[in-house]
């Protein structure tokens, strides 16, 4: 795909200096900057994910570690009738 783009002409005399000393294209140094650019963002949004996941499983994890013993019919009815209302 063809597109312009408008650059400050300095950056651009850089850019195409750059690419010169590495024996490449200003096209071909464009796209190798772009990639970097895509690589930074998604390892930057895998750790963000890595982090958010790690704050999420702290916080859902129960302060109160005993296993859930469940009720008996007298205890729920018992349970109801001391309940202030």
């Amino acid at each position: 795909m063809k597109t312009t783009i408008d650059l400050p002409d300095e950056l651009f005399r850089e850019a195409k200096v750059l690419a010169a000393r590495r024996n490449t294209t200003f096209r071909e140094l464009v796209i190798d900057g772009l990639k970097v650019v895509k690589e930074r963002s998604e390892k930057e949004d895998s750790e963000e994910r890595r982090t958010k996941g790690a704050r999420l499983l702290a916080a859902l994890q129960a302060q109160n570690t005993e296993p859930m013993v469940p009720l008996k019919r007298e205890e729920i009815y018992d349970r109801g009738l001391s309940s202030p209302h």
